[in-house]
């Protein structure tokens, strides 16, 4: 008799919350879905990701171009920003929050960011297996969940063992870019990729400089008005060897 499978292996690092949505949100999923959503096949949970799907930037994307992935892209200002103004680029927007990803489509639809695709997904999951290996020119997490209670630290997304999983997604010499508004949770990152072998930091001192492609969104000036510092990093994947 097979063993019965686990759930999961780790704690995810998030939190399922579909809500309400607007008529308008219900009618994203609707029309746009198909354009911008991925039909990703599904393993042991809905925001699981089967371990042999496999994205194919090619065939998604009509081309081949320059693939940034936002894990963690809430209502979608950043990556829809980014994807509207860089069209020779692609994006993909990680998100298990339906009202975010049903508002990323409805923004992305007026922006006409044809260059951005969109999947319902565990974001290690879509980093350890949906990706090909080495496909990303570029990984951000924005202000992700700091789960800030002591307690909850360790459904934190970037801890000890986090490098591994995002350097695999990463081609030699592409960039992971992070934010957050958390103090320990920034010491944190930064204490995990620096011990990191496979990434190198791209900045002096102890924080990167802002990141220019980052724009400013509500949920980071809420952050400011708490009187939050806002910190960011950015390192390199080293070259394989």
């Amino acid at each position: 008799m097979p063993e019965p499978r686990t759930f999961r292996d780790e704690p995810v690092s998030f939190v399922r919350r579909s809500g309400r949505m607007s008529d308008a949100q219900e009618r994203a999923f609707a029309e746009l879905a198909p354009r911008y959503l991925l039909d990703v096949p599904r393993d042991v949970a809905w925001t699981s990701v089967h371990p042999d799907a496999r994205l194919d930037p090619l065939a998604e994307y009509g081309r081949r171009a320059d693939l940034i992935v936002e894990i963690g892209s809430g209502q979608g200002h950043a990556i829809v920003a980014a994807a509207s103004s860089r069209p020779h680029d692609d994006f993909l927007a990680v998100e298990v929050f339906r009202a975010g990803l049903a508002r990323t489509m409805l923004d992305a639809e007026r922006a006409g960011a044809r260059n951005l695709r969109l999947v319902e997904a565990n974001a290690p999951e879509v980093l350890a297996s949906f990706l090909p290996e080495a496909a990303a020119a570029e990984v951000w997490i924005f202000f992700p969940d700091p789960w800030h209670k002591k307690r909850h630290t360790k459904r934190r997304l970037v801890r000890e063992g986090f490098g591994t999983t995002a350097a695999r997604a990463l081609r030699d010499g592409g960039v992971l870019r992070l934010a957050t508004d958390w103090e320990d949770y920034a010491l944190q990152m930064r204490d995990v990729l620096d011990a990191d072998p496979l990434f190198e930091r791209t900045f002096d001192g102890e924080w990167a400089e802002r990141f220019d492609g980052r724009v400013m969104t509500a949920f980071e000036r809420k952050g400011i008005a708490k009187g939050r510092d806002i910190r960011d990093l950015a390192y390199r994947r080293v070259a394989r060897t």
